[in-house]
């Protein structure tokens, strides 16, 4: 008589299992670096070799032909000691104090404008249109419309209100502004749309029981709607500050960096130390400078945020 089989222990069944399970996510892991290994490469030749090559040459003294020198922090201190550069960080602090503001409040109030609207899909398309229209072609346009002789702005100015015009890429005091408007107009369509997804993830029982309680609309905005935006205000501020102190394309096409560098930023410094004096180093240094303010911006955003950023539960 033979003997009844019997089936494997428990212990067996369990070991198995957990072997299955591990060459799974074994093999998930390997799928995973195979299909984000193109951007990896990528990132690795095109970012982060470059990045440490820029803090390298940042310590060093190379006009872009000869042979390099090692000067150590000669150019980071030389940088605060330029005259150029301390003008082009005023500058661009001014151009920030001018465009993350205003740029912010304009956004919020044309995506509350058009959250509840019919044809809101076309008045995405067209406000979102500006931000992916090349900045040169922009600043081409904006220079006619700011000429002080034959642009419209001033045409406009003197036909209907009997005003003449100021200079606006001419003079010290206009320039800067007429920059940041330019700038705002761009990117009013980027922060609406973010905006915009904000208010969808908003829920209407909040407005609800505001309704019910007689709140006003002003009322709804400022105690509803502008707290549980706050998360995406602060993404927004955080980019918008990181564009505002990258900003070139429009002082380069528009004014050359003038009139008597009242337009003359950080990115624009970093290009002509570069590119018209040859002092790579210099130009390095000023970049790394920078990336150290942004990154320092950055950081102190985040960490202020927990006072004012609400998220909705």
């Amino acid at each position: 008589m033979q003997p009844a089989a019997t089936s494997p222990s428990p212990p067996l069944n369990e070991a198995k299992t957990k072997r299955n399970a591990i060459r799974t996510q074994t093999v998930d892991s390997l799928w995973g670096c195979f299909f984000i290994l193109p951007q990896m490469v990528g990132l690795i030749i095109f970012s982060l070799i470059p990045l440490v090559l820029a803090f390298a040459l940042s310590l060093m003294s190379w006009d872009g032909f000869g042979e390099r020198s090692f000067v150590g922090l000669d150019n980071f201190m030389g940088q605060f000691k330029d005259p150029d550069f301390r003008i082009a960080l005023v500058n661009t602090l001014y151009y920030t104090v001018l465009t993350v503001p205003t740029g912010i409040l304009a956004a919020m109030l044309v995506a509350v404008g058009l959250n509840k609207v019919k044809g809101k899909v076309l008045y995405r398309l067209i406000y979102f249109m500006p931000n992916i229209t090349m900045s040169v072609a922009v600043a081409v346009v904006f220079m006619w419309l700011f000429n002080s002789d034959f642009g419209l702005i001033n045409l406009y100015l003197k036909d209907w209100f009997g005003i003449d015009g100021p200079r606006w890429l001419t003079d010290t005091r206009f320039v800067m502004p007429s920059i940041a408007l330019l700038s705002i107009w761009m990117g009013l369509g980027g922060s609406m749309v973010l905006f915009l997804a904000g208010l969808q993830g908003i829920s209407p029982t909040y407005y609800e029981a505001a309704q019910i309680d007689g709140a006003s609309k002003w009322q709804q905005l400022r105690h509803i709607t502008i707290p549980l935006l706050s998360s995406t205000t602060f993404f927004v501020t955080i980019m918008s500050v990181i564009g505002s102190f990258q900003v070139f394309d429009q002082s380069f096409v528009m004014t050359s960096g003038g009139p008597a560098k009242a337009s003359y930023t950080l990115v624009y410094h970093i290009y002509d130390s570069a590119f018209v004096d040859f002092t790579f180093g210099t130009s390095t240094s000023a970049a790394v400078t920078l990336f150290a303010m942004i990154l320092t911006l950055t950081l102190l955003q985040m960490k202020i945020s927990k006072r004012w950023v609400h998220y909705e539960e």
